[in-house]
């Protein structure tokens, strides 16, 4: 009988699919590409609709790994992928370096991918299924947790940002910061390979994702959000791109023309981006006497960036990037110096063992210093217009990523905050829109108005819910721009509460082992067994017949 020719090819292409996913090789390559998928979730593509399922073929991939070590490799291929996609505009400055980064980095991924195949893998059982939507996500939460520690690059790319657009995130944001929105994103991702790979597990599987979706409405409802108390009117100054020899002096020439712009807008605040300022203005006091005299031709106080060695908040004598209030009389003596800095960007981690890096990228030749601790600068009331006693929370470019710093200054009393930023060395790429984006997150989660003011674009401002206040000015853009900001008071429940997500997470995982600890003790041990026992056997010799 002859096979029908469409069930032949139905069976060669079944048979080459076997083949594919018992290749090593293949599926290697195959847990790369999918690991890198995530990213275009995010700035610029910014398809954030696209996070909900993005992370769907590397599990698919990783849940059939023929081994527990096999499921370890894909885990820590997926998450390399993921990392030198989420950070491939750093190439230029660190060429082959960051695909060492994104390696190490990708080992953080090896134990999810056993845990995928752990809970996904086969056919689970209805209650594994069901714990799998909170088990899995709960495993890539405690990666984001350690990568975010500043030596190993910070909170860059944590996938609840890239929900930075979307209004119903923004308002889980408020409840439980960025690490609430990447359990949401993780577990509608985890619901999605039970609907397609698990028949058997849909019902948990559309559980889940309804959990998933009252935990949202929930938070619509009745979560607390701050109220609007008043207006502020910001003007943010970006110069663009200056290049040249005397690059430091032109753009701060070109900060002072755009400022005098917005001469007569009744304009509060004007604010310039990181390293707006070369000079350490108590050592180039002319520098300090023609931002007073801006200061007072505009009517507001002025916050410059300085980017110069000086002796700083810590008493230490070095390069430090510092916020500094300057008024209609001088500098206010309000200044905040940057805590937390860009490694290999702004400092060399371990410089002894790694400062062949400054040889091979643009590595930091001499490291900056650190800050003391944060400040909240106060804007006098006596200034020439603005409203007297505003209170500022400044961060300085990386540190924008961070939600705890924004949270520790709102409980401090910051009613307005700022990040200060460069993006000089990344213009074209995806990194000037990615950091851009972060702030909507720090306004969603601390319930403050924030202001994203850089030199050369993408400069953005957000109202206390994380929703966007008038346009952005592009990386084309060299202007100065005036907001109109609402002030909010009272407090979100992120603010209150912090990273209870994450502690909940870590509960979770707990409770697995605790689980698994307990099967193990309960499972009945084999008695040992001890060499076989001859034969017995009859007169003649033959062996005897058992009795029935």
């Amino acid at each position: 009988m002859r096979i029908p020719v469409g069930l032949r090819v139905r069976q060669r292409w079944r048979g080459r699919s076997e083949r594919l996913l018992e290749s090593p090789r293949w599926r290697s390559g195959a847990a790369v590409v999918a690991g890198a998928l995530p990213a275009l979730a995010f700035p610029e593509p910014s398809l954030w609709w696209f996070a909900h399922v993005a992370l769907l073929p590397w599990m698919l991939l990783v849940r059939t790994a023929p081994t527990w070590r096999r499921a370890a490799v894909e885990g820590w291929l997926g998450g390399m992928g993921f990392m030198v996609a989420m950070h491939h505009w750093l190439l230029p400055s660190l060429h082959v370096f960051l695909l060492v980064i994104g390696a190490l980095l990708g080992l953080l991924w090896a134990p999810w991918g056993v845990l995928v195949r752990s809970m996904l893998g086969g056919t689970p059982s209805t209650a594994r299924a069901a714990a799998a939507v909170a088990v899995i996500p709960s495993g890539w939460l405690m990666i984001e947790l350690v990568r975010s520690w500043e030596g190993l690059g910070g909170p860059w790319g944590l996938l609840g940002a890239s929900q930075w657009e979307v209004t119903p995130a923004l308002r889980l944001a408020s409840v439980g910061g960025v690490w609430l929105v990447s359990l949401l994103v993780l577990a509608v991702n985890t619901a999605g390979v039970l609907l397609v790979a698990v028949p058997a597990a849909r019902t948990p599987a559309l559980a889940g994702t309804v959990v998933c979706a009252l935990a949202v409405t929930s938070a619509w409802i009745w979560a607390p959000q701050p109220k609007e108390a008043g207006r502020v009117r910001i003007a943010v100054v970006q110069p663009g791109v200056v290049n040249g020899m005397d690059s430091v002096e032109r753009r701060f020439d070109r900060g002072e023309e755009l400022t005098r712009q917005v001469r007569g807008s009744d304009v509060d605040l004007v604010v310039w981006g990181e390293s707006s300022v070369g000079a350490d203005l108590g050592r180039r006091p002319d520098l300090a006497v023609r931002l007073a005299e801006l200061s007072r031709a505009v009517g507001a106080e002025v916050l410059v960036n300085v980017d110069a060695r000086s002796e700083g908040t810590s008493g230490q004598a070095g390069i430090f990037k510092s916020s500094v209030l300057v008024g209609p009389s001088g500098v206010t003596g309000d200044r905040y110096d940057k805590m937390r800095l860009v490694p290999f960007g702004e400092y060399v981690p371990a410089r002894a063992v790694l400062g062949w890096a400054t040889s091979v990228g643009k590595a930091a030749g001499e490291d900056r210093l650190r800050g003391a601790a944060p400040v909240v600068m106060t804007m006098p009331a006596d200034g020439q217009g603005g409203p007297g006693g505003l209170r500022l929370g400044p961060l300085v470019c990386f540190e924008s990523a961070f939600p705890d710093m924004s949270r520790h200054l709102t409980r401090a009393g910051a009613q307005l905050l700022i990040a200060q930023s460069a993006t000089s060395s990344f213009q074209g790429s995806w990194a000037p829109e990615q950091h851009a984006s972060l702030a909507a997150l720090r306004a969603a989660e601390s319930g403050r108005p924030m202001v994203h003011a850089t030199l050369t674009g993408v400069s953005a401002v957000y109202g206390a819910g994380g929703r966007q206040v008038g346009r952005w000015i592009g990386t084309d853009t060299s202007g100065a721009v005036v907001y109109d900001v609402p002030l909010a008071d009272g407090t979100t429940l992120y603010v209150r509460y912090g990273d209870w997500p994450v502690y909940a997470a870590l509960a979770v995982l707990v409770a697995l082992g605790a689980a698994g600890a307990t099967r193990s003790l309960r499972r009945p041990s084999r008695p040992a067994q001890g060499p076989a026992e001859p034969p017995v056997r009859t007169a003649h010799g033959s062996p005897a017949r058992p009795v029935r």
